[in-house]
């Protein structure tokens, strides 16, 4: 059980869902200071052939079970950038990870970030995250010297030598998930609030992760100034939630959706719905699942026919809403099940072990997913609010 929990935070793709990963060699500790000036030492970048290029299309299913075929072109010459910080992922045996990507880093960042190239030139820096080898010691009780700063350090110093070469005036959206998203809040917090970058940034999209706000409000908790999304026109706000099914909500142990802080909740922002209320939303779902972590998913339709592309949509399948229930806060994730419709009604998500769901763990590993077409639109639109309040002079 607790090899297996050291495993859930991976956000695993259909590629890794398809072939486990082999038990990783040991390794050398992680290099004193990474290079950002190296182009090695960054998973993404604009103009090269990475896992910020792969392929998106997607297959559409529609209710009637007929189907077509999204195909997707990136951005020719975009006009804001993005920067991503990925999730938990590495499978490192050390307590944190070398600067090495790998089957772990590389298809998280195909299916969590290359969708957003749509509108953006993507920038996602490696770092020495907390690696999966130390969730699994701390969760077994026993004492890691894993180092949360080196992560955040790292990710600071790629995002001072992306301002300093490849920024150029021009507006950012932040975007991570899980522990991606902790070390975006801390940099937002730490080093962006206050200074003369915080006019720079379009938004900050971190879902995955707890982000305080004082009950009622939009700002002031974790962070002072950054405050919560209402529309697509609003800008320099941030976008949080953690997702669990409507029908299956966060129990007493659950890890999201909940804050330590006298008086404050956990922030959620429904990208489908800004305003409120409830949404279809415009997923993209792995074809083949969410996952290693997670079942298999079935058929997408009831003729079994199989699916080509790596990502699913299921127009008007899903629908999602910000749902405060006691101390908890969270996007409740919908699957709207009818008789005629002949999609399938399970969508797969939950992290399993043994045979049984656990709870507490909600749709983390399909935070993005579900919600994924309404971010890379709502970061374009954002994105076109804030350059038309530049001077024209001031974009380059």
């Amino acid at each position: 059980m607790k090899a297996f929990l050291a495993t859930i935070a991976l956000i695993a793709t259909p590629a890794l869902a398809q072939t486990p990963p082999a038990a990783p060699a040991p390794v050398a500790a992680p290099a004193p200071t990474p290079d950002y000036t190296n182009p090695q030492s960054w998973l993404c970048r604009p103009g090269r052939t990475d896992p910020c290029s792969a392929d998106q299309s997607a297959t559409i299913v529609k209710p009637d079970g007929s189907r077509s075929i999204e195909t997707f072109a990136a951005a020719k010459d975009p006009t804001y950038d993005c920067f991503y910080v990925y999730p938990t992922v590495s499978l490192d045996p050390t307590p944190n990870s070398d600067m090495k990507a790998g089957q772990e880093e590389n298809p998280v960042a195909a299916y969590q970030a290359a969708r957003f190239a749509k509108h953006c030139r993507v920038f996602a820096p490696l770092y020495r995250q907390v690696t999966l080898s130390a969730l699994q010691a701390l969760l077994s009780g026993r004492a890691v010297n894993a180092d949360r700063v080196m992560a955040y350090n790292d990710v600071k110093a790629a995002w001072d030598e992306y301002l300093a070469y490849d920024n150029h005036g021009r507006g950012v959206v932040l975007i991570g998930h899980s522990q991606g998203s902790g070390v975006l809040k801390a940099l937002v917090a730490d080093a962006i609030e206050g200074t003369p970058v915080q006019k720079q940034i379009i938004s900050v999209l971190i879902p995955g992760t707890n982000v305080a706000v004082p009950m009622g409000k939009d700002v002031g908790g974790d962070l002072k100034s950054t405050p919560l999304c209402h529309r697509a026109s609003d800008t320099g706000c941030v976008v949080s939630y953690v997702s669990f099914r409507a029908d299956a909500p966060p129990p007493p142990n659950a890890r999201f959706g909940v804050v330590p802080q006298p008086g404050m909740m956990a922030a959620c922002v429904n990208p489908a719905a800004l305003g409120g209320g409830s949404a279809t939303t415009d997923a993209y779902l792995g074809a083949k699942g969410a996952g290693i972590a997670s079942a298999p998913q079935g058929p997408w339709s009831s003729d079994g026919a199989p699916v080509t592309t790596p990502f699913v949509k299921v127009p008007g399948l899903l629908s999602t809403a910000c749902v405060a229930s006691g101390k908890f806060s969270y996007l409740a994730v919908t699957v709207n099940a009818v008789p005629a419709d002949k999609r399938t009604d399970t969508i797969v998500g939950d992290v399993v072990y043994g045979g049984g769901i656990l709870k507490e763990w909600g749709l983390h590993v399909i935070d993005m997913p579900v919600v994924m077409g309404d971010l890379v639109e709502l970061s374009a639109a954002q994105a076109k609010a804030w350059l038309a309040k530049q001077p024209v002079a001031a974009v380059q």
